[in-house]
């Protein structure tokens, strides 16, 4: 089918829109504190609603794609997403606001479902690693530009501006999935509910499975705790300009995205084990720091940066690895199984920037408490999921 050759580009384009929004929307959030006369507890729980709703949506696009296929899944999901982001540029109050951004989350889950669904439909092996690889890295290339754009639009327009941005993506990343996107899944099971909690059961039952599918979602909580808390602890802890925060934070993702794109030529250097024994160790160290750090060099902006990189570098490699391995344990219902992970990544996103928010007192202490209790449990999870893979 010649719009196959377009896949790699429409998962992209379709996971844009649900990747940039928070790190669009972060520079806006000490604004919004003020706009809104709130305190800045209730502006983070833009994030933790929003994974809250990715949370429970994620648990239903699995089961629906694989009985009423890929395609329909991510038209539906994405329409929800873009009338989630039309309602945060006119929110005319906090409470909008939350609301718009938990059904942001409805919507925001279908791409991070299905699309992994279906390069587990189309790709195999070393080829879905590095596919997903050289995803990671192109969209985090995006993601370290869109802190930088938001405050400029934020510096420019205001905090509508950064949500209206978002808006545009979403409802044109709509218009590509209805005109491009191929169905690919071949064979359709009926939807019927014995059939969703067995499956649910068996995903839920396996050590093996959910320590693989934890592993990279702990590094990705303690990743969102750390940008929940960054533009106050930046700006405002820190006192450094908000083009100054963007810039730090846009350097913390774009090493990221670096280390992401060339990820299965690293992983090719090492065996696969070496790579996460390696790279586990690398974020370790890096969370390890910047607890130290926040003892020593309490008021360093720089020490952060430096820790939350070495975190980033660590993660890309290993959730490379771990995560193409999660969607192979039970290759029979990807689509389920991309749904538990994604759901459990919500739910776990969602407690940790809740806990972040709880926990933040303007000291960098008080997020690296939370991002290294995010930290090593991943590595638990990660030692667990490869030993567990390895002898499946």
């Amino acid at each position: 089918m010649p719009r196959m050759k377009f896949l790699p580009f429409l998962f992209v384009f379709s996971l844009i829109a649900s990747s940039v929004e928070i790190d669009i929307s972060v520079p806006s959030f000490p604004d919004l504190a003020q706009y809104f006369a709130v305190p800045d507890s209730m502006v983070q729980l833009t994030i933790a609603l929003n994974f809250l709703g990715f949370f429970i949506a994620s648990l239903i696009y699995g089961p629906l794609s694989e009985s009423f296929g890929r395609r329909k899944s991510m038209l539906l999901g994405n329409a929800l997403l873009a009338i989630g982001a039309l309602g945060c540029v006119f929110a005319p109050s906090i409470s909008w606001l939350l609301a718009a951004r938990f059904i942001q989350g409805l919507g925001a889950s279908a791409s991070a479902v299905i699309v992994f669904a279906m390069i587990a439909d189309v790709y195999k092996g070393k080829e879905a690693v590095k596919l997903i690889g050289m995803m990671n890295a192109l969209l985090t290339v995006l993601i370290s530009i869109a802190p930088v754009m938001g405050g400029f639009i934020n510096e420019a327009i205001g905090w509508r501006g950064n949500y209206g941005i978002v808006a545009a993506i979403c409802v044109l990343s709509w218009l590509l999935i209805f005109a491009f996107l191929p169905e690919t899944k071949e064979k359709f099971t009926p939807l019927e509910v014995k059939k969703i909690l067995k499956d649910y059961r068996l995903l839920l039952g396996s050590k093996t499975f959910l320590s693989a599918s934890m592993a990279p979602s702990l590094l990705y909580c303690a990743y969102l705790a750390f940008v929940a808390c960054a533009a106050f602890l930046y700006m405002q802890t820190f006192a450094l300009s908000m083009m100054a925060y963007t810039l730090h934070q846009a350097t913390i993702v774009a090493f990221f995205s670096f280390t992401s794109f060339f990820s299965q030529n690293i992983i090719n250097k090492f065996s696969t084990s070496t790579a996460l024994i390696l790279f586990t160790a690398v974020y370790l160290i890096g969370a390890l720091l910047l607890v130290a750090f926040s003892f020593i060099f309490p008021l360093c902006a720089l020490a952060v940066t430096l820790s939350m990189i070495l975190i980033k570098l660590g993660f890309a490699i290993c959730y490379s690895i771990i995560f193409a391995k999660s969607l192979e344990i039970f290759p029979h219902i990807k689509g389920t199984a991309s749904s538990v992970i994604m759901s459990m990544r919500a739910l776990l996103c969602a407690g940790f920037v809740w806990l972040a928010s709880v926990a933040y007192n303007g000291q960098v202490l008080s997020v690296a408490l939370v991002v290294f209790l995010a930290v090593t449990l991943a590595a638990a999870t990660t030692v667990f999921a490869h030993s567990g893979t390895n002898t499946a």
